[in-house]
């Protein structure tokens, strides 16, 4: 657990995390806990039974604004994409008058990337910093979405390429990861609607209008993510569109070819008849009916390419 006191941006560790019980005289405390850390907090910050329950869950929680009486409980969704996985990590908050607490399991890249803002920015307020953090939580969306774009198109012109069975699992898996982080997206929206709107004592009515601009970002990724379930979809029907194509065309050269041996067998069947027939005996017959066969045979193969039929 690491305690400090935030003024005008700069940090200053704090030993003891019962000093940060009682307001500082100047700016606010923030405390960054790991979740077996609760139990020292809970008393302390007098956070509710039901709170610490949903933050010590493995299970995956759903984003939400909880208002409880001197602090809010916020629930937010971080997401990290590694090694083409997409991971959601849970960022819980809990917002006070002169503290802020954020509660994770794992290592979140936009505690460490909040830092440089608040002191260029001098925060001195926790409800300033909380709209950072979640600013920053909303814009790694938009850099994933981008990655995902991007194995989008890869993967439409690798299908228009070369068509391959592993393909349509890959088709099969992103879309999995689109629709499961479109689902989390939803209540994301929601929450970052509440702040923005709903009478909320801990935030600055000014700094409301600053939430509803991130409430927009959140919609414009909603439907981006609506947009990549579309271009998923189209996929699938390039890829099965190219096997079909693919089909087609091995069908067509079989085709071909048994269209080039038909005269070829055709003549052999004569010729291999138990009768007589004009010019068997000549010495050369073997010969000439083998030159035919090539004739015919190399004729009819520039005539379907001529047509394009090869």
């Amino acid at each position: 657990m690491k305690t400090r006191l935030v003024r005008k941006g700069v940090f200053t560790p704090v030993e003891d995390v019962a000093a940060a019980v009682n307001p500082p005289d100047e700016g606010f405390y923030w405390i960054d806990a790991d979740v077996d850390e609760l139990a020292i907090l809970q008393p302390l910050f007098g956070l509710h039974d039901l709170e610490v329950e949903d933050c010590l869950s493995e299970e995956e929680q759903r984003p939400k604004l909880e208002v409880h009486e001197g602090h809010y409980f916020i629930v937010f969704n971080s997401i990290r994409f590694d090694d083409e996985e997409i991971f959601l990590r849970a960022l819980n908050i809990f917002l006070g008058r002169h503290y802020i607490i954020t509660v994770t399991r794992q290592k979140i890249n936009e505690l460490r990337a909040v830092k440089p803002i608040l002191l260029e920015e001098e925060v001195d307020r926790p409800d300033v910093f909380l709209y950072h953090l979640i600013d920053r939580v909303v814009d790694n969306y938009f850099l994933v979405g981008d990655r995902i774009e991007t194995r989008i198109d890869q993967l439409e012109e690798d299908i228009l390429m070369h068509t391959k069975k592993s393909h349509l699992q890959e088709i099969i898996s992103l879309r999995s990861e689109i629709l499961w982080l479109r689902k989390a997206l939803i209540p994301q929206r929601d929450v970052l609607g509440a702040l923005h709107k709903r009478d909320l004592k801990l935030i600055d009515n000014q700094l409301q209008h600053y939430f509803g601009d991130i409430y927009e970002n959140a919609v414009k990724i909603t439907e981006a993510f609506d947009t990549y379930r579309d271009l998923i979809g189209n996929l699938r029907e390039a890829y099965q569109s190219s096997l079909a194509g693919r089909a087609n065309e091995i069908m067509r050269v079989f085709t071909a070819l048994t269209t080039i041996f038909m005269p070829l067998t055709f003549i052999t069947g004569i010729y291999g008849m138990n009768v007589e027939l004009p010019g068997a005996h000549y010495r050369y017959a073997a010969y000439a009916l083998l030159c035919l066969m090539l004739v015919v045979g190399i004729g009819m193969f520039y005539l379907f390419r001529k047509k394009n039929w090869l």
